[in-house]
């Protein structure tokens, strides 16, 4: 199997990063983690404030005053405003774009997914809080400190598990190509199975670890991806005991049928090759070989 797509952030180029509406408090907080992490950002883009500086990072009215354009834009404007945000950076050409805001209205999150593939950007998001690459750099917010460089790479959709998963392999001394929050509501840019792809020719990568969890039909289209994968794949899914047609977390972990609970899942998993993990120890022990 090889994989078509290419995540962009992994690319040699090396990073040149833009903050969208950097100047909340979230924001802000955000950005000065990514400093202290060694993230290059270049500027930040907030309307009225052009001229001015925030933290250090020179801030413009708009992107198209960049002085460098940027490869990476990360987005903290309100949920209403991430719809015109993710435009105005497919429209600059921006290879990868990141949305924090949770609960961003479905019809203007379909719009903004389409109008990203249309462009051939990868967004991740909304409702993330990033990904973190290893001796590269921190876009959003998954702590460095629970990470450490190495070749198993994490695809997640809950934050709060991606943060516990990342934490638990460091201290089992497996170290992370990637690690990867791709988005808690019901759409967001790329889906699990693009990740898996993206992954399938990527040297630095040995293994993926998959963490699903209830609600959707995500972990279908993960399954029928993993076939024939060239790489090991560890799968879980979290929410093994909730009740059906509760939503659990966010927006898009809620059980609507059988097929959208835990152990369906699981047994999809299974059947397309994938190593079941029932938890946090038991995907460190199926990974404890790719320790570096």
């Amino acid at each position: 199997m090889s994989g078509s797509l290419r995540l962009p952030f992994l690319g040699p180029e090396p990073w040149r990063v833009a903050v969208i509406a950097p100047t909340g408090r979230y924001a802000r907080n955000q950005v000065a983690g990514m400093i202290a992490a060694g993230t290059p950002l270049i500027s930040g883009v907030a309307l009225g404030r052009g001229g001015e500086a925030i933290d250090g990072l020179p801030l413009y009215d708009r992107l198209a005053e960049l002085p460098e354009r940027p490869n990476i834009a990360l987005i903290y404007t309100p949920a209403e405003g991430v719809h015109d945000a993710i435009a105005a950076c497919t429209e600059a050409g921006i290879p990868t774009i990141m949305a924090a805001a949770e609960y961003v209205p479905v019809h203007d999150a379909l719009a903004a997914v389409a109008a990203a593939r249309a462009a051939g950007s990868w967004l991740i998001g909304p409702n993330t809080l990033g990904v973190y690459v290893p001796g590269r750099g921190l876009l959003g917010s998954i702590a460095p400190s629970f990470c450490k460089a190495g070749r198993v790479a994490l695809i997640v959709r809950s934050g709060t598990v991606a943060l516990a998963l990342a934490r638990h392999l460091t201290i089992a001394g497996i170290g992370q190509r990637i690690v990867a929050h791709i988005g808690g509501d019901a759409v967001i840019g790329r889906n699990p199975h693009e990740y898996l792809q993206a992954l399938a020719d990527d040297e630095a990568t040995a293994a993926v670890l998959f963490c699903g969890e209830i609600g959707g039909d995500k972990e279908y289209a993960f399954a029928d991806a993993a076939r024939g994968f060239p790489k090991p794949i560890v799968a879980m899914v979290v929410g093994r005991y909730a009740p059906e047609q509760k939503q659990m977390g966010h927006s898009g972990a809620l059980i609507g049928s059988v097929r959208e609970g835990a152990q369906a899942k699981l047994a999809a998993l299974a059947a397309a090759g994938c190593r079941i993990a029932k938890g946090l120890e038991d995907a460190v022990q199926l990974l404890v070989e790719y320790a570096c």
